[in-house]
């Protein structure tokens, strides 16, 4: 072989060596995961400290929708309120506007109940975090008078009528709550567990409705568990009825050093 044809064979399987790293190189480069992202949403000033809400995106796709909850929030709840009907929330907080879609979150209302309220199971000071599936407007606009109840409820949940008493009737204008309906929220199905219990609930995950359609998901949870300072799983019940992405878990993680929690939904999927 000749030196020319030598070197000219040398130096087409170097250029080709050269061609191969740069295509790898550029393939490892778009393997790599995306930077996991958290996206702060709307804050406010309950009790005194500030409630916040916020989604972690890893790319396009959603990871975790919550809010934060110092415990100050908890501890400074006042132990006294003036009844009113329908309740109003404390606080209406924004979901950040990256996740509204992938999540089919769009706010969070937040309720302090000091005294409970129907049924009996709840009797017992507590707050419901209201995830909401709609805007502020079509929450206000729900009347509780189309009572049209879904074709079908997450297993093990029921939807109760609850007759009221005397006293309650005149304050409500009505004498039973089909479907635990109340105005500005929506009915609310609790699990069969809940409805036979004869104690008082410490933490349940409520799933709400309005003219048979799915429209929340509702961490209930009583200030004595929350006093606890410790974290906990509520069971997360999958949704018949869901157009978009639901959540698969929902987790209260406390953090001992920043004295708060993170009310967190997770493990999204399609509409079932």
């Amino acid at each position: 072989m000749s030196i020319g044809l030598r070197g000219l064979i040398i130096a087409l399987v170097v250029a080709g060596s050269f061609g191969c790293s740069k295509d790898v190189s550029s393939k490892d480069a778009s393997s790599k995961e995306a930077s996991i992202i958290e996206s702060k949403g709307a804050c406010a000033d309950i009790h005194k400290s500030q409630v916040c809400t916020w989604a972690k995106m890893q790319g396009e796709t959603l990871l975790e929708v919550g809010a934060t909850v110092p415990i100050g929030s908890i501890e400074n709840a006042p132990a006294d309120t003036a009844m009113v009907w329908p309740p109003v929330p404390v606080a209406t907080l924004d979901i950040p506007e990256a996740a509204r879609q992938k999540s089919g979150m769009t706010n969070v209302t937040v309720f302090w109940e000091p005294h409970g309220h129907p049924t009996p199971t709840f009797l017992t000071p507590h707050f419901d975090f209201h995830f909401n599936g709609i805007s502020s407007a079509e929450l206000t606009a729900i009347d509780c008078k189309d009572l049209t109840k879904p074709a079908s409820l997450p297993a093990g949940y029921v939807l109760p009528d609850f007759a009221l008493p005397p006293d309650a009737q005149k304050m409500m204008g009505v004498k039973t709550m089909v479907g635990l309906c109340v105005p500005k929220m929506g009915m609310h199905a609790v699990t069969s567990e809940d409805a036979d219990r004869k104690d008082a609930f410490t933490g349940s995950l409520i799933v709400g409705y309005n003219i048979g359609k799915p429209i929340f998901l509702e961490p209930m949870i009583s200030k004595a568990l929350l006093m606890k300072k410790e974290s906990f799983d509520l069971p997360m019940p999958a949704v018949p009825g869901s157009t978009g992405a639901q959540p698969s878990k929902f987790h209260a993680e406390y953090d001992a050093q920043k004295q708060e929690y993170r009310l967190i939904f997770s493990g999204f999927s399609a509409g079932i």
